[in-house]
């Protein structure tokens, strides 16, 4: 994956503006992940419940032999942005912050259980 950014365009805070990807890649998507661990348990608040997404993410992009190197685009769907700070701080303990994916938040109404503050689906490339 290569970033860049347009001239003229704002800092993007801890995403790409625009990515490439090396000819020959296999592309990977992941479906959209919550915070429901191994036992079905989800956890209390942003912090443990987006730390719980990424190791969801992980453990999808290993399946299909991907790892976070490999992650060019990231969607999030939250039901509030006033935690963005936790959200951004918990991704960065993830991705590569030197070279990050692409990214998309998307806030909404709720999603399909109530005690789910966040899920987020990726696109790698290997």
């Amino acid at each position: 994956m290569v970033p860049f950014d347009f001239p003229g365009e704002p800092t993007p805070n801890g995403y790409s503006n625009v990515v490439t990807i090396h000819e020959g890649s296999r592309l990977i998507w992941t479906s959209g992940q919550v915070a429901a661990g191994p036992d079905g348990a989800v956890p209390d608040g942003w912090e443990a419940q987006t730390r719980q997404v990424f190791r969801n993410l992980g453990a999808a992009l290993a399946q299909a032999g991907a790892a976070w190197a490999d992650v060019v685009k990231l969607t999030f769907y939250v039901v509030d942005t006033d935690e963005l700070p936790v959200v951004r701080a918990v991704r960065d303990e993830f991705v590569n912050v030197a070279a990050p994916p692409t990214s998309t938040l998307i806030r909404v109404a709720g999603l399909f259980r109530p005690e789910f503050l966040i899920e987020v689906e990726a696109v790698a490339a290997i």
